[in-house]
């Protein structure tokens, strides 16, 4: 088995390097912050306001349910490729995107053996050049293989909550990957806001505890306001950033996305009658 694993770290380590292919972790140091909902939205945003060419990973092993957002069959999915089967056949097409469903019939990725964690990531590779971002939705915690995939991104996005639980536990993550790992590229989303400068707040609890014990600077992504559009949203398996494009959960992540590619947004170009069935909705 270990000669396996050897072969194809070696083939992974002869593909090229594809520069252009941005890996991009979104991760949480508990559950119930709104991980999911944001990778979700953001990779929607990124393809349909940016055009960029994205992937989304479900890496949720175990609690997979971006297939549940996008309200989808999960008959394609992760398993399916660590069985063998060619990634490129399980790639799906998703409002503007493409999506890589994860699947829940163990208890967690890190029940998975080294060998088919390579193979999944050999496949990854494979296709990694025909994206600009490749988003990676992982578990909630900090788990070995979740650490695995935050490691190997070139950014992760850590999502929090004002809750007192959620920074301590975004506090355990980014100390866990920093001290074991010297792993130091975080940007910080704070979720649910309901208060004017309430992420700055919490922001700058993280960033003095980091200073303080890590003599590390974190860096401040943005904020996303609560919004009581995207539990109805979530209800309907609908995505809040294509119903409610003027919502301030969709604002807020558009202004997140603006900085994290360099460019002012810009509306999905949508024809005249393509808008009015969009407000048509809204109403309803």
């Amino acid at each position: 088995m270990e000669e396996q694993i050897q072969g194809l770290r070696e083939l992974i380590g002869k593909e090229d390097k594809f520069v252009n292919s941005k890996f991009i972790s979104i991760a949480s140091g508990k559950g119930g912050v709104g991980k999911t909902n944001f990778a979700v939205n953001f990779a929607y945003i990124l393809a349909n306001n940016f055009g960029k060419k994205v992937l989304l990973i479900d890496a949720d092993i175990g609690m997979a349910n971006v297939h549940i957002l996008l309200n989808a069959d999960l008959k394609k999915n992760i398993k399916k490729i660590i069985d063998g089967e060619n990634i490129e056949n399980l790639v799906m097409n998703i409002k503007g995107f493409d999506t890589l469903f994860g699947f829940s019939g163990i208890d967690s990725i890190a029940e998975l053996e080294d060998f088919r964690i390579h193979k999944l990531i050999y496949q990854l590779n494979k296709i990694s050049q025909k994206y600009d971002y490749i988003i990676i939705d992982n578990s909630p915690g900090i788990g070995e293989k979740v650490i695995s995939f935050l490691r190997a991104s070139n950014s992760s996005y850590i999502i929090t909550t004002p809750e007192p639980t959620a920074i301590m536990d975004s506090y355990a993550l980014i100390k866990s990957l920093y001290k074991l790992y010297r792993y130091s590229r975080f940007k910080i989303v704070v979720n649910m806001c309901k208060r004017k400068f309430e992420e700055k707040e919490v922001f700058n609890k993280l960033n003095f505890s980091a200073n303080k014990f890590l003599n590390l600077n974190l860096e401040l992504a943005g904020k996303i306001s609560f919004s009581q559009n995207l539990e109805k949203c979530v209800k309907e398996k609908k995505l809040i950033a294509e119903v409610y494009p003027s919502d301030p959960y969709t604002i807020d992540l558009k202004n997140i996305a603006s900085k994290e590619v360099g460019e002012p947004i810009k509306e999905k170009n949508n024809n005249f009658w393509e808008k009015v069935l969009t407000f048509l909705k809204q109403r309803v």
